[in-house]
């Protein structure tokens, strides 16, 4: 007799399941999900490291109280030249204007005058120029006290050729693929060439819009650039070069020698309490009230927090900061040694570890009671963020999320299955019975609604959208009780008559309703119905229009849209809730033929596919219009749509 092949428990089979099944799904974790892990790590071990250089660092912020002593941003050259002066006599170590000079300055006296000699033709106003203040000039002045680094943006369509910082690389170490730009948009040659730097102002924002990374250096035009935070380090170290050595890379900033990421960006670290950087009003210093001895030898940055000057982003410190106090952060950080930095082999050692976990929970679940088996696995789970948090705090970013949650499901799966195994048996027989009488409620019970997605699939469909007249407008007089009312009447008969025509109501977006008509079933003669669904609706809007609450309210006609085409429709629900989406050009031209009616005076638009298909005698021809995108095309109505 052959020997029985042994089969794997259903219980360990299911763990083994529910593991690889987190596996996949860590393969594909969002982005900003794990950064947000970072950022709760590196929060937590801040406070075991310092972050304080060998050089202080100050902010010199152009805050709300110095427009209001000064006067509205942007300021006039003399004015920053002011600024910059006041600095230098203090005896920085370096300078960096986190401000963008992207043009010669038009608005001094002599900038002026010399405006007017060039439409007028006056030379006597041109040589009046001569005496009178130059905003560049004094600035470019000014930029000859200090070693002061200005900032430029990538600027697709800006210059190519920026000025050059040399970057020297021994034994062949280099970047790897930078933040890349074809140009870039910098001050104007007058100020440039007295600057003794220059460095990138941009700074990329993550998914969820936080600043998370600052560039130390970009790509512009294939060149390597350095980044403002980087700039002003140099400066301050008094070094005339970058060094780029070793494998994998480090950096070197005069006696500073850094790790540097192979993309070039400084992953910012959340600062602990209490290490906020010194700060002074740039009102201050120009009216002589700042104490200006902490500028010297400080490595300072000016840039500005009031609202006016646009340099506002969210980041690692706070959800209002600006620009300048980031570069600011960025440069103290790498002075520090602070840089976070994801090892290549990350990914595939949190698989490992997943593996690893979810064996290790499988065997719990089977051997161990419960209680002691969950003690067991928390403790394990405590080690593993242990010690992603020791590699944290030596800037190694490790995601330990992906192996806690694929041992948690692999434990409770298989705990579960264990539990249930008995109880299974002794309910075979009854679900066997129910499934005989009621196989659908059957279905609905021991289903699982979350794993209900239907596939992606291309079919023909008619597409509608319609749309309220004016009802922005509305919006703003009525109270929201009554539009909220006025809505809830007026989607209510919308979708009662799309689906008595067949259709299917996609979604609500604002006052708009999408439908498809042919999806996600079959429905015969889906542009004839969709035409007249098209008709019922108009007829039965124009009636709720004459209710009172609506009537008071305003409530604009209904314009509709329709074409036939087709698309690529899937689920993007989840659970019990099945919210089909169409991607297409059927859809585009609805939608784009729903707003024509505004420009026809009409109240209902049939693209010409969907037309084709009605029967003779149900549309007419509307016009011959242009629809953007699209070109020109034949617009129909229905035949008893009114003009």
């Amino acid at each position: 007799m052959p020997e029985r092949r042994r089969r794997l428990p259903p219980a360990i089979l299911a763990g083994l399941c529910a593991g690889l099944a987190v596996a996949l799904a860590g393969v594909f974790q969002p982005t900003t999900w794990r950064e947000r892990i970072f950022d709760a790590m590196l929060a937590t071990v801040a406070h075991v490291r310092p972050v304080e250089a060998s050089q202080p660092f100050v902010l010199v912020d152009i805050d709300t109280a110095s427009l209001s002593a000064i006067g509205p941003w942007p300021w006039r050259r003399e004015v920053m030249a002011k600024l910059v002066t006041a600095i230098a006599q203090a005896e920085p170590a370096a300078v960096a204007l986190d401000i963008l000079l992207a043009e010669p300055d038009s608005r001094s006296p002599a900038a002026l005058a010399r405006s007017l000699a060039a439409e007028t033709g006056r030379a006597d106003l041109g040589a009046l120029a001569q005496t009178l203040v130059d905003g560049d000039v004094a600035l470019a002045d000014a930029l000859t006290l200090a070693p002061v680094a200005l900032g430029y943006v990538l600027d697709p369509r800006g210059r190519t050729e920026m000025p050059e910082t040399p970057i020297l690389s021994r034994d062949g170490a280099a970047f790897g693929t930078l933040w890349p730009s074809t140009g870039a948009t910098g001050p104007p040659a007058d100020l440039a060439r007295p600057a003794a730097g220059h460095g990138v102002l941009s700074l990329p924002g993550d998914g969820d819009g936080l600043v998370r990374r600052v560039p130390l250096m970009v790509s512009i035009a294939g060149a390597v650039r350095p980044g403002l935070a980087l700039e002003a380090l140099r400066l301050a170290q008094g070094a005339s070069a970058y060094l780029v050595a070793g494998d994998p890379a480090r950096l070197g900033v005069g006696p500073l020698d850094r790790p540097v990421p192979r993309d070039g960006m400084l992953r910012l670290a959340p600062l602990p309490l209490g290490s906020e950087p010194k700060t002074l009003s740039a009102a201050t210093l120009l009216d002589g009230r700042a104490d200006a001895s902490v500028l010297k030898d400080a490595t300072v940055f000016v840039g500005g927090s009031a609202a006016e000057l646009g340099g506002l982003r969210a980041s690692a410190s706070g959800p209002l900061v600006s620009s300048a106090r980031i570069q600011l952060d960025a440069a103290r950080q790498f002075a520090a040694g602070i840089v976070p930095i994801r090892p290549a082999h990350a990914g595939t050692l949190e698989l490992g570890l997943g593996a690893a976990l979810s064996g290790f929970s499988i065997l719990l679940a089977r051997r161990l009671r419960p209680l002691l088996a969950g003690a067991v696995l928390a403790a394990a789970s405590a080690l593993l963020v242990v010690a992603a948090l020791a590699a944290a705090a030596g800037d190694r970013l490790y995601d330990p999320s992906l192996p806690l949650v694929a041992a948690l499901a692999t434990f409770v799966v298989t705990a579960l299955w264990t539990f249930s195994e008995a109880r299974l048996r002794e309910a075979r027989l009854r679900r066997r019975f129910e499934q005989h009488l009621a196989p659908g409620v059957v279905e609905r019970i021991i289903a699982d609604p979350t794993s209900l997605k239907l596939s992606g699939e291309r079919r023909v469909v008619t597409a509608m959208f319609t749309d309220i007249e004016g009802f922005t407008a509305m919006t703003r007089r009525i109270e929201p009780e009554t539009l909220v009312a006025v809505l809830d009447g007026y989607f209510g008969g919308v979708t009662a008559i799309v689906v008595a025509h067949g259709g299917t109501v996609d979604k609500f977006v604002g006052d708009a309703v999408h439908a498809l008509f042919n999806a996600p079933l079959d429905l015969p003669e889906h542009p004839r119905r969709a035409v007249a669904c098209a008709v019922a609706l108009l007829a039965w809007t124009e009636g709720y229009r004459r209710e009172s609450l609506a009537s008071a309210a305003g409530l604009g006609r209904t314009r509709i849209g329709l074409e036939t085409g087709p698309v690529i429709v899937g689920d993007v629900g989840f659970g019990e809730k099945l919210d089909y989406t169409a991607h297409g050009d059927a859809v585009n031209t609805a939608s784009r033929l729903e707003a024509l009616n505004k420009k026809l005076g009409s109240s209902i638009c049939v693209g010409p596919a969907a037309a084709a298909l009605c029967a003779a005698g149900e549309v007419r021809l509307l016009a011959r219009a242009e629809i953007a995108g699209l070109g020109e095309m034949d617009v129909f109505t229905p035949s008893n749509d009114p003009p």
